[in-house]
């Protein structure tokens, strides 16, 4: 099976080593930044824009690619699906239409919204930044200013924790208007990935994110510090009713795009807060996360291929998805000034990983010296029977790395998860 990768981070060397673990897989991949994880794997590699739609289709029918499994969500937003679809090479993404629940946030909200579905939170659309404004100043209490389009993760906007009133009014001004404003959601995040068919819906391992730049979530908001997994496969903090809820809604949004004409095939990503009245959907993305990726993938017992099939010819099934009853901590290694200022060009040497999984992300490979880039460098993956064992294996790994980049040492330690747990009890 001859299988494009499309993207450059830690997220997609993920992807390209669980197909690698496949007896039935040629991999193939653009990028545009060289990962030396990918490239390693790969037989053959294009460096170029992501979104260079032609120049993507022209690689593929060279290489005579089958399929291919599109990473980011800005070639989804271009349209790739479209396109290496009509070229004849089955997609593991969705179609343009099919994305806008990720890349335009007011239509996911308004579908929800017309479809009944439940955990929308309150929401207005705003196009103009008169409106915005004159909601803002009407508005009693902690407000979410979300970015219409695609912002990596990185533009969401507290009024009320991050910015003020003051702040707000000229955050909106400065995005032109075009913004969500949505009550603030107070709980706990978790994110729900599933594999899906355009009818049919396989759920991988909850995992949890962690957005905020320094330790103690605080900081500005990321692409992901790290992330972990359970044993089980669950969360502490969500408990099976809040887990069946997530999955209905998941669920409800496929069953919706195939009512209105735009079956969703591909990777559903659903992040939730989990709030006092159960959970409510931060946002869809029509991709895997980074991390979460890492974790998930990680602990993929079968064969990635099988599932492309299933997912690709709309024949998925549960019981071709196996994941490993194991903890995951991912860790993710930065720039220093990273997310504001990031140190670019700076060397990195990776010491002793000692059974961790290393994943490459945007980092530089000269002649075998790593340089840093202007975003997230690479990330370790611990895995253990427990979530103690995951994180002193992903730590131990994360210490290793020598230059001018730091981590989250928090992330996974059962310190964290106290609190995490703590603050949902009280919430309920």
């Amino acid at each position: 099976m001859k299988i494009l990768v499309v993207g450059s981070g830690g997220r997609e060397h993920a992807i390209a080593q669980a197909f690698s673990r496949s007896d039935n897989a040629t991999l193939y991949s653009v990028m545009a930044n060289k990962n030396p994880g990918i490239f390693h794997l790969a037989s053959k590699a294009l460096i170029s824009m992501e979104t260079d739609i032609p120049r993507i289709v022209g690689f593929a029918k060279d290489v005579g690619a089958e399929y291919a499994f599109i990473g980011p969500e800005a070639p989804l937003e271009a349209g790739i699906v479209d396109d290496l679809e009509r070229a004849g090479i089955a997609c593991v993404g969705p179609d343009r239409a099919a994305a806008r629940l990720e890349t335009d946030k007011g239509f996911c909200r308004e579908m929800m919204d017309r479809h009944h579905i439940s955990g929308c939170p309150r929401y207005r659309i705003c196009h103009s930044v008169d409106d915005a404004i004159a909601f803002i100043k009407d508005y009693d209490g902690d407000l979410a200013i979300k970015p219409i389009g695609l912002t990596g993760g990185k533009g969401v906007r507290i009024m009320g924790e991050q910015i003020d009133r003051t702040g707000a009014l000229a955050y909106v001004k400065q995005l032109g208007g075009n913004v969500v404003l949505e009550e603030r959601l107070v709980g706990e995040e978790f994110t729900l990935q599933a594999f899906v068919d355009g009818t049919r819906l396989v759920p991988m391992p909850l995992v949890q994110d962690h957005k905020r730049a320094f330790e103690g979530d605080i900081g500005p908001n990321t692409g992901g510090m790290g992330s972990y997994s359970m044993p089980d496969h669950m969360l502490p903090f969500v408990t099976p009713s809040d887990y069946a809820k997530a999955l209905e809604i998941m669920r409800s949004i496929v069953a919706m795009m195939g009512r209105i004409g735009h079956p969703y095939k591909g990777i559903l990503y659903g992040q939730f807060m989990n709030t006092a009245e159960g959970p409510k959907v931060i946002e869809f993305n029509a991709r895997f996360g980074d991390p979460e990726a890492m974790d998930v993938l990680s602990l993929l017992v079968s064969d990635l291929t099988d599932i492309v099939t299933g997912i690709t010819d709309g024949s998925l099934s549960s019981s071709c998805v196996t994941f490993d009853d194991a903890a995951t901590v991912c860790k993710y290694i930065v720039p220093e000034g990273y997310p504001d200022a990031p140190n670019a060009g700076d060397p990195v040497t990776i010491g002793k990983t000692n059974g961790a999984l290393l994943y490459y992300a945007n980092v530089e490979d000269r002649e075998g010296q790593l340089f840093t880039q202007t975003s997230r460098t690479l990330a370790f993956v611990g895995i253990g029977k427990t979530l103690k064992e995951a994180e002193k294996s992903a730590e131990n790994a994360a210490i290793s790395v020598n230059g001018r980049v730091r981590h989250r040492r928090d992330i996974g330690t059962s310190e964290l998860l106290a609190r995490r747990c703590d603050h949902m009890r009280d919430l309920r």
